[in-house]
């Protein structure tokens, strides 16, 4: 059986993964909407990610960017839509 920092690790690199398609989806997108939800999913996969590397690493302060993270991705989303909803 995988020992706990081995499940950590290998779900560090599966958010690795889905950050790297978000990304791809950020770039090529072709709409807004879908560009604003490959950015929510940037911002709770680097959520997921730092607060991993945290219990991983044993790094208090990455739990706590995480946390800060989280509030600027909530900001940033709300700030998006009501961009969108300024031009209809």
């Amino acid at each position: 059986m995988l020992e706990a920092n081995t499940l950590l690790l290998l779900a560090a690199v599966l958010l690795l993964l889905t950050l790297l398609a978000g990304l791809v989806r950020a770039l090529i997108g072709p709409t807004l909407q879908d560009r604003m939800l490959s950015v929510q999913l940037l911002g709770t996969g680097g959520v997921a990610l730092l607060i991993l590397l945290g219990l991983l690493l044993g790094i208090e302060a990455l739990v706590d960017t995480a946390l800060v993270l989280a509030l600027l991705a909530a900001v940033a989303a709300a700030a998006l839509t009501r961009r969108e909803t300024r031009h209809d």
